[in-house]
């Protein structure tokens, strides 16, 4: 079944099948013709089909006439090349002020965010090093999608937890996760899988990265 309004006459005497088959050949053209000249960023695809039964397709709609047609999907965070050095010195200048090692600041980033300056956690952590907003004020930070205020701040948390549980890295990286609290209550790693498995993660990260 053809799923468009027909636009060709039916004295053109084109089978019914053929016709369709054109429309979605044309169908098919125009939308390649908008991906292949639109930017290399995220886009969403939009159609309208005027009164003419003329197709439109574009990724900038201007009216409500046009209705999605294809949500672009933006790229994981796993298959996107990334630059583990990008932040590097601002990483190195956050180690300096705040006294900790630079080795354990990029492993947190690296685990917390991938090196995505933009990333959004699901309980609404944010930025690089994935700061909670309860925790802006006391951390300095006004913007915390700014990767150097991010990292300030990040770093600046864990010289507290460091202070807090007495250079105990897998107590630090563990109250960094689930929070203070939970780490005091338990006087341990807390016994929560996602806790456990990211202060593993972060550890070996700390590891490799010290010694390359």
């Amino acid at each position: 079944m053809c799923f468009l309004k027909d636009w060709f006459s039916n004295s053109t005497g084109m089978p019914a099948n053929n016709r369709c088959l054109m429309k979605r050949l044309i169908v098919i053209s125009a939308l390649m013709t908008v991906l292949l000249h639109a930017p290399a960023v995220l886009a969403d695809i939009y159609m309208y089909i005027d009164s003419d039964g003329v197709i439109h397709f574009t990724n900038t709609p201007t009216s409500t006439d046009y209705k999605l047609y294809i949500r672009e999907r933006p790229q994981s965070a796993g298959t996107m090349p990334v630059d583990h050095r990008k932040y590097d010195d601002l990483i190195r200048q956050a180690s300096r002020k705040y006294g900790v090692d630079f080795s354990l600041v990029k492993a947190v980033i690296q685990v917390e965010s991938s090196f995505n300056a933009g990333a959004v956690s699901k309980k609404g952590a944010k930025g690089l090093m994935q700061i909670m907003p309860q925790n802006y004020a006391s951390l300095n930070v006004t913007d915390p999608f700014d990767p150097s205020q991010n990292i300030m701040g990040g770093t600046l948390y864990l010289r507290r937890l460091i202070d807090r549980y007495d250079n105990k890295i897998p107590l630090v990286l563990a109250a960094y996760n689930a929070g203070p609290n939970a780490v005091d209550r338990y006087r341990t790693v807390p016994p929560f899988s996602e806790t456990q498995q990211y202060v593993e993660k972060v550890m070996k990260l700390y590891s490799t990265i010290k010694n390359t």
